[in-house]
């Protein structure tokens, strides 16, 4: 599966360098142009997949057997709390430079860009704060 979505990928981004010269000032190449960064992006998507995803293995009958000892959580590292109060720092920050800068619109727009790293920082604090009670 790795290697066809590294295949693919490369194909996708091949395919969309090559429409590039396509594009025009026109309604087609404005589509045209849609089309390539849409093909760009997915094959991009692809590649990150086919590199980063890790193989699975079989599982074996020692990783089922119920005599195993249970593993004990660990404590989490304080890095996981001051990670999570900077980002959040940092997106309170970017949202007000946003908002003082382009008003209302910017600050909704930043605010829906900026959602996956405030979920991100929230999460970092919350696990750290469920872990060390």
């Amino acid at each position: 599966m790795r290697r066809l979505a590294l295949v693919a990928g490369a194909a996708l981004v091949t395919l969309a360098f090559a429409a590039a010269t396509r594009v025009s000032d026109t309604r087609e190449g404005l589509v045209a142009e849609i089309i390539t960064l849409l093909g760009g992006g997915a094959g991009v998507v692809l590649l990150v997949y086919g590199l980063a995803a890790r193989r699975r293995y079989a599982p074996s009958a020692a990783r089922d057997s119920p005599d195993r000892p249970q593993r004990v959580p660990r404590p989490r590292a304080r890095n996981d709390l001051v990670l999570g109060v900077g980002g959040i720092l940092l997106t309170a920050f970017l949202l007000g430079g946003l908002a003082l800068s382009g008003g209302l619109p910017w600050a909704l727009l930043g605010s829906a860009l900026l959602l996956p790293m405030a979920a991100g920082s929230v999460y970092l604090c919350v696990r750290f704060l469920r872990a060390n009670p």
